[in-house]
């Protein structure tokens, strides 16, 4: 069994910035690519960002580029997402996700076999 476990949310400002950070659990597994989706209250699950994990190629939703930045360490097996001038329409649960094998698009949710539990970011105005 593969869990996922993130870390790093919180309650920021407008403006302000946080760092999320995934890490696997469990047994190994053949990691294609990770990302990040999330939720916000109300709304339908959405795609963020993800990197394919040897070559680390990043994909990014439009919602986020040049303001997020997915990464990841190969030392410390863990992935992180970087979220910078953030907005209240930022504040959801954002979840942590991971793939075996190449299955795109990044962006539908179906695609990714591995999914954390979420942790809440809040950003206020």
């Amino acid at each position: 069994q593969v869990q996922l476990v993130e870390s790093g949310g919180g309650l920021v400002q407008a403006g302000g910035s946080l760092r999320l950070s995934c890490t696997p659990s469990g047994r190994t597994f053949s990691r294609n690519a990770m990302g990040w989706f999330r939720q916000a209250p109300g709304k339908e699950r959405e795609f963020v960002a993800a990197i394919q994990w040897s070559f680390a190629i990043t994909y990014y939703a439009d919602s986020v580029k040049g303001r997020f930045t997915i990464s990841r360490d190969n030392a410390k097996n863990t992935g992180y997402l970087q979220m910078n001038s953030l907005k209240p329409e930022d504040t959801a649960v954002y979840y942590c996700v991971a793939q075996n094998e190449m299955s795109t698009p990044w962006s539908d949710r179906y695609n990714w076999d591995y999914w954390g539990q979420g942790t809440q970011v809040t950003v206020s105005s």
